[in-house]
């Protein structure tokens, strides 16, 4: 028996292209949803003044709001949409 190859650099682009060739949901939300128009709003919700700038910054709201949306749309727990 083989054992696994160690990934190359490339391939995770040549994954990627072979999932969006076999119609990969995720590009179809994102040609089909214009995310940015969701920004402002988000980033009012989302405004918070910052105690100090230790840690780790937050991660970008639109990114945020994908994930959330993602998870419900395929009833995803926190720890499976995470990974």
């Amino acid at each position: 028996m083989k054992p696994p190859r160690q990934p190359g650099l490339f391939d995770g682009e040549e994954r990627a292209a072979q999932l969006t060739g076999m119609g990969d949901p995720l590009v179809g939300l994102k040609t089909r949803i214009n995310w940015e128009g969701f920004r402002s709003g988000l980033s009012r919700v989302h405004e918070k003044d910052r105690k100090s700038q230790a840690g780790a910054k937050p991660f970008d709201v639109v990114l945020m709001f994908k994930v959330l949306i993602l998870q419900q749309l395929h009833n995803l727990s926190d720890d499976r949409i995470e990974y």
